[in-house]
C-alpha cells in the first residue's frame, strides 16, 4: 500500500456522502482567493512607494517609516485575529472562508481610498492621510488572509492535493502579478512618470476584479476537515507558543518565509527606481513582469511531479541556491543592458519560484506536525504566526527598502541621480537579494520534514484522527 492511500481512505471515511472530492473547483477557488488578495498587495508593493514619493511628495525614509511601523502593527493584528478565528464555529458554509466574504468589502474599498488625492491638501496632510489609510488596508488584509491562508489545511489532508493547492495560489498570485506588472507600469505612467489620476482609476479597476476573486474563492471552494472550536482560555496561547517553539519544522519555515518576504519586498521597492533611474527606461517594467511571469508559469507544471519524485524540501533547496547564484552574478555584470538584465534575473526567479510555488505546503505540513506534537487543531494560530513573521519581514524591507534608497542618496526632485546614486540602487537590486536568497537555501536544508517524513505524517494524522472517532 502506498503512502497516500491511508489518506484517502481517512478522507474518505471522514467526509459525508453529500461533499464532493476534491477536484478542479477546489483548485480554482483557492487561485481566484490570491489572485484577488494580491490586486492590492502586489498593487501596493509595486507603486505605493513611488506614489508617496512622488504624488504625495513624502520622503523616501518617513515613508519606509511608514511600512515598518503599519507592517508590524499587523503582524499583532494577524496573531489577534488568528486567535479569534479559532474560536469561531464551523458553519454550513465552513470555518473560513465566511469571513472572507465578510470582510473583502471594507478591504477593497480601504485599498481605494489609498490612492485617493484631494486637491489642495498640504503635504502635511498627505502624510497623515498615508499613515490613517495604509495601517486600516493592512489591518483588514489580515481579516481575509488569515482565514483563507488557513482554508488550505481544510480543504485536503492530501501532502501531494495540498502542493496542488499552493501551486494553483501561487498561479493566482502570478496572474496578478501578470496584469499588475505588464500593464500596470503602461497604465500609470505617463512620460516617465506617476500619474495619479491613472492610479486612482487603476484603484478603482482592481478593486473590483479583487471583490470578483472573492466571490468566486467562497463559492468554489470547499472545507472538508472540520476544524474544532477552540474554546478561549486564560494561558492558551503560551501553551500554543510552548508547542510552537519544539516545533523545528514550523521554525525553520518560519525563518524562511520571513526571510523570502524581506527579498521579495527589496525587490520589489527597488526595482522601480533599478528600472526608472538606473536603465532610464520605466515603461521596461512591464516586459520585466510580462517575462518573470512566463517563467513561473514554465515552472508551475514540473513542480507537481517534482514534488511527488522528490519533495518539497528538495526541490526548495536547489531552486534558492540557483537564484542566489543568478542574482550574484549580476551583481558583477554592472553596465549589462536593460534586456540582457530582465532575461538573467528571469531564469533568476524560475530557481525562486520552485519555493514559491510550494511554501504554502510547507505551511499546511507544519499545521499538521503542530497537531501531531501537541494534538491541538489550530489552523489559524498557527498559519496567523507564520504570516506575523511575513509581515515583519514586510515591515523590515519595507523600512530597510526605503531608508536604503534614501541612503543611497536617492532625491525625487532631481531629474537625473548621480551616478553613485545609481550604482547604489543596482547594488541593492542585485546583491542584495542574491544574499538573501542563499540563507532562504540554508534555512530550508535545515528544515526536517523531507519527503519521506511528511507522507509519514500524513498517515499517521489520518490513523490519529480515525481512532479519536
Amino acid at each position: 500500500m502506498s503512502m497516500r492511500e491511508p489518506v484517502f481512505q481517512q478522507e474518505e471515511q471522514t467526509q459525508s456522502s453529500s461533499v464532493r472530492p476534491f477536484g478542479i473547483r477546489d483548485k480554482v477557488g483557492y487561485l481566484l482567493g490570491d489572485f484577488g488578495n494580491d490586486f492590492f498587495f502586489l498593487l501596493t508593493s509595486t507603486f505605493l512607494m513611488v506614489f508617496y514619493t512622488d504624488i504625495f511628495h513624502i520622503s523616501a525614509a518617513a515613508v519606509g517609516i511608514l511600512f515598518m511601523v503599519a507592517r508590524l502593527w499587523d503582524a499583532f493584528a494577524d496573531v489577534a485575529w488568528g486567535r479569534f478565528i479559532d474560536t469561531r464555529p464551523t458553519t454550513k458554509n465552513g470555518k473560513f472562508k465566511p469571513w472572507i466574504l465578510r470582510m473583502s468589502f471594507p478591504l477593497v474599498f480601504t485599498g481605494v481610498l489609498m490612492f485617493t488625492t484631494i486637491p489642495g491638501m498640504s503635504d502635511t496632510f498627505y502624510l497623515a492621510w498615508a499613515f490613517v489609510t495604509y495601517i486600516v488596508w493592512g489591518t483588514l488584509y489580515s481579516t481575509v488572509n488569515i482565514p483563507y491562508g488557513s482554508m488550505a489545511s481544510v480543504i485536503t489532508a492530501d501532502p501531494v492535493e495540498r502542493t496542488t493547492l499552493s501551486t494553483w495560489r501561487t498561479v493566482g498570485a502570478s496572474l496578478a502579478g501578470l496584469v499588475i506588472n505588464v500593464l500596470g507600469p503602461m497604465i500609470v505612467f505617463v512620460d516617465n512618470k506617476i500619474s495619479a489620476d491613472r492610479m486612482f482609476m487603476t484603484a478603482c479597476i482592481f478593486g473590483v476584479l479583487a471583490i470578483s476573486c472573492y466571490i468566486g474563492c467562497y463559492k468554489l471552494s470547499t472545507e472538508r476537515i472540520e476544524a474544532p472550536v477552540k474554546e478561549a482560555k486564560k494561558g492558551d496561547f503560551l501553551r500554543s507558543m510552548k508547542g510552537l517553539v519544539k516545533n523545528k519544522p514550523f521554525l525553520w519555515v518560519l525563518a524562511a518565509s520571513l526571510t523570502a518576504m524581506l527579498t521579495s519586498f527589496i525587490v520589489m521597492a527597488v526595482n522601480t527606481y533599478l528600472f526608472k533611474d538606473y536603465f532610464s527606461n520605466a515603461a521596461a517594467l512591464s516586459l520585466v513582469g510580462l517575462v518573470q511571469m512566463a517563467t513561473m508559469f514554465i515552472t508551475v507544471p514540473l513542480v507537481k511531479p517534482l514534488v511527488a519524485k522528490f519533495g518539497k524540501k528538495e526541490i526548495s533547496v536547489v531552486g534558492m541556491t540557483f537564484a542566489s547564484i543568478m542574482y550574484i552574478a549580476l551583481f558583477f555584470l554592472k553596465g549589462i543592458t536593460t534586456m540582457p538584465f530582465i532575461v538573467l534575473s528571469a531564469i533568476a526567479m524560475m530557481g525562486m519560484g520552485f519555493y514559491s510555488i510550494v511554501t504554502w505546503a510547507f505551511i499546511s505540513d507544519v499545521i499538521d506536525y503542530h497537531e501531531h506534537l501537541t494534538s491541538l487543531r489550530e489552523d489559524a494560530t498557527v498559519y496567523s504566526i507564520v504570516s506575523m513573521s511575513r509581515k515583519v519581514g514586510q515591515a523590515v524591507a519595507g523600512g530597510i527598502g526605503g531608508v536604503a534608497i534614501a541612503a543611497v542618496g536617492y532625491d525625487a526632485t532631481v531629474g537625473q541621480q548621480p551616478q553613485e546614486v545609481l550604482d547604489g540602487i543596482y547594488t541593492l537590486g542585485t546583491l542584495v537579494p542574491g544574499i538573501l536568497y542563499g540563507v532562504i537555501a540554508v534555512f530550508l536544508f535545515m528544515y526536517p520534514l523531507n519527503k519521506q517524513r511528511t507522507n509519514q505524517l500524513a498517515a499517521d494524522l489520518a490513523a490519529k484522527r480515525g481512532l479519536s472517532k
